[in-house]
């Protein structure tokens, strides 16, 4: 077995705005109000018709030109999301068929705003495993198209996008770029947070989901990095799931990372749930707020109150 690395990253997000004001003009809020809760100033929205595996297919081709890799050289393709309307294909056939990758395996990873994390440990696995040589990791929601915009306590907080990743064997005589994964959550609290009825909407018991987040997160968030041989202070980045900012800054404080960069792109982008954090994390690549080699914890939490997180290397 060989350990795994990031080789690239990538994103994409639509190109129309949503502001707190405009979201004032269609529901009761303002932007005030939505600030002061979660921190949000603006979100991306999809139109029609740019479905899910477009925004996909948009974050995976930037990140293999990242990489340097054409399509066939891709052999695993993993997409997370929790807003795929259709059965089958599913998103990552779709999103294979886009990119022109010609045989790959192809699955989805349904652990809504959790699912990156767990793809990434599970294209981790599989090449450590020797199952997979290269792997393309996608985390994508058009949670636009299941919001209720009727509701301002849930819409405020939604917006689209996606965020890709490309794994691939750590080189010889390098220590892996992905470190052990720690997953797991708490089904009889699933309720919490749902994408669910017909048509799909999506719902959650707030003051719930932030009492959990703020308490027993940062003690799990820890002990990621004791499964990565770290301690917080050692970390150059944070990206947590970018579901309110008001859960973001409390619980990195409490993880102890004091000399890390930690992504707030909830700012402009809202909560776009299994997109969030390779989202997030391309950015701050992008940027150079963090260099090629530095430690960055990725930690995932939320639907199905679910959790995972791992400590990567910067590619």
């Amino acid at each position: 077995m060989t350990g795994s690395r990031i080789a690239a990253v990538g994103h994409y997000q639509p190109a129309r705005v949503l502001t707190n004001e405009q979201l004032a003009d269609m529901v009761d809020t303002s932007d005030e109000w939505i600030r002061s809760r979660v921190g949000i100033h603006t979100r991306r929205i999809a139109g029609p018709d740019e479905p899910v595996d477009e925004l996909a297919a948009q974050a995976g081709a930037k990140a293999l030109a990242a990489a340097g890799l054409e399509p066939a050289e891709v052999d695993l393709v993993l997409v997370a999301t929790s807003t795929a309307i259709d059965r089958s294909p599913n998103m990552a056939a779709r999103v294979a068929a886009r990119l022109g990758i010609p045989e790959p395996a192809a699955m989805d990873v349904n652990v809504v705003c959790a699912g990156f994390p767990h793809a990434l440990a599970t294209a981790d696995h599989a090449v450590r495993a020797g199952a997979a040589r290269r792997a393309l990791v996608i985390g994508a929601d058009k949670m636009s198209e299941v919001a209720d915009w009727t509701d301002r306590t849930t819409c405020v907080l939604v917006g689209d996008g996606a965020g890709a990743a490309v794994v691939e064997p750590a080189p010889d005589g390098q220590e892996p770029g992905i470190g052990p994964v720690l997953w797991g959550s708490l089904p009889q609290m699933g309720n919490a947070v749902r994408i669910e009825g017909s048509p799909p909407r999506f719902a959650q018991e707030g003051q719930s989901v932030y009492r959990w987040a703020t308490t027993q997160l940062p003690p799990i968030a820890r002990k990621v990095c004791e499964r990565a041989g770290l301690r917080p202070d050692e970390l150059a980045g944070v990206v947590l799931h970018q579901a309110n900012l008001r859960i973001i800054e409390p619980v990195a404080a409490r993880i102890g990372a004091v000399n890390a960069v930690v992504a707030r792109d909830v700012v402009e982008s809202g909560n776009t749930s299994a997109a969030s954090i390779p989202l997030a994390l391309s950015k701050l690549v992008e940027r150079g707020e963090i260099q090629p080699g530095d430690p960055v914890l990725l930690f995932g939490f939320g639907g199905n109150l679910s959790y995972a997180g791992q400590v990567v290397r910067c590619p």
